[in-house]
């Protein structure tokens, strides 16, 4: 009981740390905090119907992670892409379209806000089922890996809303690198033709860690200078 209480806890505290960063470099001109727990609250919903659907395929037995063509159904259909449209879809039909979504920046806070419901629930999932040690390893990984995908994402969608003229354009690059960096990274983890490839995983996670924390530097001095600059 000991365990699966501390498993649990492991499990939370990444996503919430991770929340609190990306809601400290909103410090000038920061969201509703009413907003922001139901963007993570809506992240914690979309969470079970992409856990089913993955599941399902599973189940049916897609996921040999012997099989090239199997490994890359998982990693980049029934995963990365089912997974990052849920959380796309949320944002994008919930924050996107108020009006407390008034700044570039907000593309990336509400995208993380989203992210981290889903990595915190499915982490307890994960819990759960595998116990601490799978806990302690997806506190380093899996959850870091969604607020990179985040950023990546809510970046584009954020400069979407400003840029009119490219809305579209915008937000079909985020999520198309979205899905393409989450794909390769789990297409590494999940295959089992040769064991190597695995730590491949790691340097995907490390690229998309600093690509995010450089999209995140260019909106909060994007977001410094218009304050600067406003009347």
């Amino acid at each position: 009981m000991l365990m699966t209480l501390l498993s649990i806890l492991i499990a939370i505290v990444p996503g919430i740390l991770i929340a609190f960063f990306i809601w400290r470099k909103d410090r000038l001109h920061p969201e509703p905090r009413l907003y922001l727990g139901l963007s993570f609250a809506l992240g914690c919903l979309i969470t079970f119907p992409a856990y089913f659907i993955e599941r399902f395929a599973v189940n049916q037995g897609l996921d040999d992670p012997t099989k090239i063509l199997s490994i890359f159904f998982i990693a980049f259909i029934v995963v990365s892409l089912i997974e990052e449209l849920f959380k796309g879809g949320s944002l994008l039909l919930f924050p996107y379209n108020q009006d407390f979504f008034d700044e570039p920046l907000d593309g990336i806070v509400y995208a993380v806000m989203i992210a981290m419901g889903f990595a915190t629930t499915e982490n307890i999932i994960y819990a759960l089922q595998h116990g601490l040690n799978t806990t302690i390893v997806r506190a380093f990984t899996a959850v870091p890996a969604h607020g990179a995908f985040a950023v990546i994402f809510g970046y584009y969608i954020g400069r979407s809303k400003f840029e009119p003229e490219k809305k579209w354009k915008l937000i079909g690059m985020g999520f198309g690198l979205a899905v393409l960096l989450h794909g390769i990274y789990d297409f590494f983890l999940v295959q089992e033709l040769y064991e190597w490839l695995i730590g491949l995983a790691i340097p995907v996670l490390i690229f998309s860690i600093y690509l995010a924390l450089r999209m995140l530097n260019l909106q909060a001095l994007d977001s410094s200078q218009r304050d600067t600059d406003a009347p």
